[in-house]
């Protein structure tokens, strides 16, 4: 080799490594060939961590829709802006003194955007404010939502479907995901169908029309409809039927509008728990002179972020983006300005990624976009971070939990694996962490774009991949 000529050696090595970059192994390759998916359609990275040594690049630098595994670049973005132990804070203020355990005025609640305001915790707040002594609000709650810009956007926007989950929008004040259980079961009386629904805000109207009927728990004697018009969600009607032989059915659904069901639940609450209120709801921002009343802290950034990718919430991640942008611009915090934010931090970290794009910071989205470089990068630089045991530990483990909890059960040591998911139609990614039979840890990207390829191809071929890595 000392005796090529420096040109010859280096058209080899460029041949070497050309050849090294646009090949996959042999079992990946079969599977794509086998599922007819072409190259062009797959972006495939595998490097060492500690090196960054290539082992396997398909279509590294070609921007891709990366569907859910986008949340990885706000939740790695929080933890380095914000840090770890982070916590927003909810607060209780008043217009007028609290006399004898009456507030002749207006009860302000603040949002502070926490992401996880579950219904437990908001009764938790609800009992510290009793615990104040105040008992009776002789004036009106108001909500104000100022922390986050409003959204020129619809829940129904992404695919008409405004009661999932998935689709709640973030909110400043965001109670419990905005949802409900609605339990269906066949009453004890045996002569009608019962509708509980758990927690159940103050202004939420519920049309039952759902019927009981006999004969076996089938087909049309166990199809329920649990639906609200776009145009007044916090209408519910329940119809269809329901065999005296069922079991009872679970349905979570988005309801209501934020701000009416921050107050809803919170009215429902406060009477439970002895207190008296006979007003009603305004929204409008916190007077500058309000006495403060009660702050209650959410969960740390560390948790909250392994909520987040663990369980891939949308909401959550999208949350994320916006306080960045509140703490790193001021408020009303809007996604462009969080977008802004996490970019900068990225350049100064030495990733210079001009084609990301990362829209609403959840992946729910047809314009986000980065490569499997940049997400190599990012991977690579989150596990060399000060904070990579937090943004590991909110990753998803093979065959344990979250989104990978019935993914690589067959693999002996499930912690090798921890990847976050992402499906969208005719998309399917996967990028984490994979530990090599070696002892070596690889950041693995494979982004696949393909008509049909969220139904289970896009899984067969990040699986032969992963295999792959797993043996390395």
């Amino acid at each position: 080799m000392s005796r090529l000529s420096p040109s010859l050696f280096l058209f080899l090595a460029l041949s070497v490594q050309a050849l090294h970059a646009d090949s996959l192994p042999e079992r990946p390759r079969a599977v794509l060939n086998q599922q007819l998916v072409p190259d062009s359609a797959v972006t495939v990275v595998v490097r060492d961590v500690t090196n960054g040594e290539s082992l396997v690049e398909l279509n590294a630098t070609m921007p891709r829709p990366p569907a859910s595994t986008m949340k990885l670049v706000p939740t790695w973005a929080a933890l380095e802006i914000l840090g770890p132990a982070y916590a927003w804070k909810t607060r209780v203020w008043s217009d007028a003194p609290v006399v004898k355990g009456v507030l002749k005025g207006n009860l302000y609640l603040q949002g502070g955007g926490d992401p996880l305001l579950t219904i437990e915790r908001w009764w938790r707040l609800v009992a510290d404010l009793r615990q104040t002594g105040l008992r009776v609000i002789d004036g009106d709650i108001v909500i104000d939502q100022t922390r986050f810009a409003a959204l020129d956007e619809r829940p129904e926007d992404f695919d008409g479907k405004a009661w999932r989950t998935y689709n709640v929008l973030p909110d400043a004040l965001l109670v419990n995901w905005q949802s409900a259980d609605f339990v269906v079961r066949p009453a004890d009386d045996g002569e009608r169908v019962e509708v509980l629904i758990q927690p159940y805000p103050y202004g939420l109207a519920v049309e039952n029309r759902a019927v009981l009927t006999a004969g076996r728990c089938a087909g049309r004697n166990r199809r329920i409809t649990i639906a609200s018009p776009d145009d007044s969600p916090e209408h519910v009607t329940v119809t269809g039927q329901m065999s005296a032989s069922c079991a009872p059915q679970t349905f979570r659904r988005a309801i209501m509008q934020p701000a009416e069901y921050a107050y809803g639940t919170f009215v429902t609450l406060w009477r439970q728990q002895g207190g008296e209120f006979a007003g009603g709801m305004l929204r409008a921002p916190t007077p500058p002179a309000a006495r403060l009343l009660l702050t209650q802290e959410s969960q740390t950034l560390a948790e909250i972020v392994r909520v987040t990718n663990k369980y891939s919430s949308n909401v959550m991640a999208r949350t994320l983006l916006l306080t960045v942008a509140a703490e790193t611009g001021g408020t009303p915090a809007t996604p462009a300005a969080g977008e802004e934010s996490i970019k900068e931090m990225l350049v100064s970290r030495g990733f210079d990624l001009p084609e990301l794009v990362i829209g609403n910071g959840s992946g729910l989205s047809r314009e986000a976009r980065i490569s499997g470089d940049g997400m190599a990068r990012l991977l690579i630089g989150a596990w060399k971070s000060r904070y990579a045991p937090e943004f590991l530990a909110s990753l998803s483990l093979g065959g344990l939990d979250g989104t990978l909890r019935k993914r690589f059960g067959k693999v002996g040591d499930p912690s090798r694996i921890r990847m976050k998911t992402g499906t969208l139609r005719n998309v399917s990614t996967i990028a984490g962490y994979v530990t090599g039979d070696s002892g070596r840890h690889y950041a693995v990207v494979v982004f696949i774009s393909h008509p049909g390829v969220q139904n289970g191809v896009g899984e067969l071929i990040q699986g032969a991949v992963i295999d792959w890595v797993l043996a390395q």
